[in-house]
């Protein structure tokens, strides 16, 4: 078959130890068959290598869409060298084999995710002659190493180094990560193309025929929800710094299963407000939320809302922590805090409390998205998320005769906010942008406006009840009288409207109907 010395051909976007790479392999005697600005790459910094083209005696043509799809080089990968019949045929088409392959991908992921990118960009970014030659070198794995992460490079050269074959098992892990490599960029452009608008429509296609999740395992946890179960970290693929699963935890212990869960309850909760907001989480139910017109005004509002269960919460707050706030929140245990930043003096300070973990979200990282997935036993259910509070102020319905105040509007719609992130059925008390009672996920709405109730440490005259779902009957406005409230929102939509309204006008109350439902199961 010809030369006998070893061939490795290196095409990668991303360059990382692309230099030391290339000069390990020129010192082990490999022949580097290259592309592009890869070759140019490694010529730069003095490593030998033969462009494709050379060894094709066919050019890059089309602006490099196409240069490695050949029988040169794919008859290189996927010959077997065991099969007779496959040695004739290299022979009699002059084709050398390839021993191993460094490839990655174009960075259509980073690309889609740029401001404003339009779709002929993105369809530049999707590479062809990579995907081949790495399936190809991977369905050939029993002769051919295969090499998509440059993690890997030095696992492989070290070997090679020391004089010792690439073993079987390690060629079959290479190729199985390949597979997941490409299959995952497969998915990424899938996703990329259903989610785009249908511009006759201006609306999100529809769900697909089948649904592909790309993930990638970021850790493994401790444990899952309780000790006896395991569970680990997956952060979507492309995506790496996104959202809670992509925080940078910049102090503390690592996170657990339900440290993950409440903290992405209480960074999606604190975002519904524009002005300075905190919210602290206890066992997945927020337990205080407030609005102030600072960080720490916000935090003590919430925290007092309810004192004991703050105690061993999970804070979120939509504002860099200043010193001040840090100072605050110090005086108690906190299991995490986490927040856009943290000024370097409030970092000092919540970094002497050792248990605390303190995770850092940069704004433009908290992605909405697409779906949301969840699984029951042989399947999982999906849905688009709940991105809508209530309909505009001029879109509400103020029912009855009393004709709520602007605070207590404000005070309303801050409550429904605060709602949709409760269990169901869920009820809230709340006045000068506080929360002052939360009843969560009771069977019926009556026992959480008890509940509701039974939580407040402020009085609750003069409160305003938010709802996440209709009154299914009169009772619920009776048991909130009780408490002294001001007024209702809720959704509407029952046929005992009228029985509920009846109340409301009874207890000299005002409502607001929203037409807007919230469940949270």
């Amino acid at each position: 078959m010809g030369s006998s010395s070893r061939r490795a051909l290196v095409s990668v976007s991303d360059k990382t130890g692309l230099a030391s790479l290339g000069k390990r392999l020129a010192s082990l005697g490999f022949e580097i068959l290259s592309t592009g600005g890869t070759a140019r790459f490694l010529r730069d910094n003095g490593v030998m290598v033969t462009d494709v083209s050379t060894v094709t005696g066919f050019p890059e043509i089309m602006d490099g869409r196409v240069k490695t799809l050949h029988p040169k080089i794919h008859g290189a990968l996927l010959g077997r060298r065991e099969n007779p019949d496959h040695r004739r045929a290299m022979e009699t088409h002059g084709i050398q084999p390839i021993d191993f392959v460094f490839v990655n991908l174009y960075p259509f992921s980073e690309t889609v995710q740029k401001p404003g990118v339009k779709v002929e960009e993105a369809i530049e970014q999707i590479d062809i002659g990579g995907p081949s030659m790495i399936r190809s070198a991977a369905k050939n794995h029993e002769s051919v190493t295969i090499v998509t992460d440059p993690a890997d490079y030095d696992r492989v050269l070290s070997l090679l180094e020391t004089g010792s074959e690439i073993p079987l098992s390690l060629r079959r892990e290479l190729a199985v990560k390949a597979f997941r490599s490409t299959s995952t960029y497969d998915r990424l452009i899938v996703s990329y193309f259903e989610g785009l608008s249908d511009s006759s429509k201006d609306e999100v296609q529809p769900f697909p025929d089948r649904l592909g999740v790309s993930l990638e395992r970021q850790q493994s946890l401790r444990y899952g929800e309780n000790p006896h179960q395991k569970a680990a970290l997956y952060r979507y693929a492309g995506r790496p710094e996104e959202g809670v699963a992509g925080a940078r935890k910049i102090w503390g212990k690592e996170m657990s299963y339900n440290n993950y869960l409440d903290t992405d309850a209480a960074w999606k909760l604190v975002h519904e407000f524009s002005e300075p907001a905190v919210v602290i989480v206890k066992h997945n139910n927020p337990c205080g939320a407030a609005l102030g017109a600072s960080v720490l005004e916000a935090y003590q509002k919430a925290r007092d809302t309810d004192p004991v269960s703050s105690f061993g919460g999970v804070v979120a707050v939509n504002r860099a922590v200043d010193p001040d706030c840090a100072r605050e929140m110090a005086r108690i245990f906190l299991e995490v805090v986490v927040a856009p930043g943290f000024t370097a003096e409030a970092k000092e300070i919540l970094t002497r409390k050792k248990d605390i973990r303190l995770l850092e979200i940069p704004e433009n990282q908290g992605g909405e998205e697409r779906f949301e997935i969840r699984t029951i036993s042989g399947g999982v259910l999906v849905q688009s998320p709940d991105t809508t509070v209530a309909p505009d102020l001029s879109l509400l319905k103020i029912a009855g005769e009393i004709q709520p105040t602007p605070a207590q509007i404000r005070d309303a719609l801050f409550a429904f906010a605060v709602g949709k992130h409760v269990k169901s059925n869920a009820i809230i008390l709340a006045r000068d942008g506080l929360t002052v009672g939360i009843g969560a996920g009771q069977m019926s709405r009556v026992d959480s406006v008890r509940l509701s109730g039974m939580k407040a440490t402020r009085p609750t005259a003069g409160s305003v009840l938010a709802s996440d779902a209709f009154f299914p009957f009169r009772d619920g406005i009776d048991e909130a009288a009780k408490l002294g409230v001001s007024g209702i929102i809720q959704p509407g939509g029952s046929i005992r409207d009228e029985e509920v309204l009846a109340a409301v006008r009874e207890h000299k109350m005002f409502m607001i109907l929203t037409g807007v439902r919230h469940f949270r199961h």
